[in-house]
C-alpha cells in the first residue's frame, strides 16, 4: 500500500489533485471533512470545530489505510489542522502533534501556490499564501517525512506530481 497525503495552502488545487490521482491509480480517495463539515455547521467556527474536524479526518485516513486499497489518497491531513489552530488560535494540540508523527502517510504532496486564487466563502486568506506556503514547507522538512512540492496547471500538475510520487516511491 502507498499512502499519499495532499497538502497545503488554500487554493492551491488540493482536491482536485487529490481526485485526478485517485482516478489515476484507482485509489481509495479520503475526502477533505472541513469542507462537508462546514458547509452544514451554519453558524461560524470555532476552536471547538476545528478540533472535530481533525479528529474526523485522522478517523478516515486510518480506515482507509486499514483498508485492502493498493493506494490510499488523502485530500489534506492533520498538517493542515495544525496549522490551522497555529495561524487561528495561536495555539498546538498535543494529540495533534503526537498524531502527526505517526500520521499513515508514506509521502506528502505540498501544492505550491502558482495556482490562481478561487473564491470560496470558506476559504479565508487570499493575501497570504506565501506565508502559508512557507510555514508547509518549514513543517514538513522539520517532520522529516518524504514530500515535494507540486507546481504547474492543469495537466502538467498531475504529471508532475506522478513524476515526484514515482521519484519519492522508488526512495522508499
Amino acid at each position: 500500500m502507498i499512502r499519499i497525503a495532499i497538502t497545503g495552502p488554500e487554493s492551491t488545487g488540493k482536491s482536485s489533485l487529490a481526485g485526478a490521482l485517485a482516478r489515476h491509480f484507482n485509489a481509495l480517495a479520503v475526502p477533505e471533512y472541513a469542507r462537508e463539515y462546514l458547509d452544514h455547521l451554519g453558524e461560524p467556527y470555532k476552536l471547538r470545530d476545528v478540533l472535530r474536524i481533525g479528529w474526523k479526518q485522522y478517523e478516515m485516513i486510518s480506515e482507509a489505510c486499514d483498508s485492502d486499497a493498493e493506494t490510499v489518497i488523502a485530500d489534506t491531513e492533520l498538517l493542515v489542522i495544525s496549522i490551522w489552530l497555529s495561524h487561528k488560535y495561536g495555539l498546538t494540540e498535543p494529540w495533534i502533534e503526537e498524531r502527526l508523527t505517526r500520521q499513515p502517510s508514506d509521502l506528502y504532496l505540498l501544492c505550491d501556490i502558482d495556482l490562481p486564487w478561487e473564491e470560496d466563502p470558506l476559504r479565508e486568506h487570499p493575501h497570504m499564501r506565501q506565508y502559508f506556503f512557507d510555514l508547509y514547507l518549514k513543517r514538513l522538512t522539520e517532520m522529516k517525512v518524504p514530500f515535494g512540492i507540486v507546481r504547474g496547471e492543469g495537466k502538467k500538475r498531475i504529471d508532475n506530481a506522478l513524476a515526484l510520487i514515482s521519484e519519492l516511491s522508488s526512495k522508499a
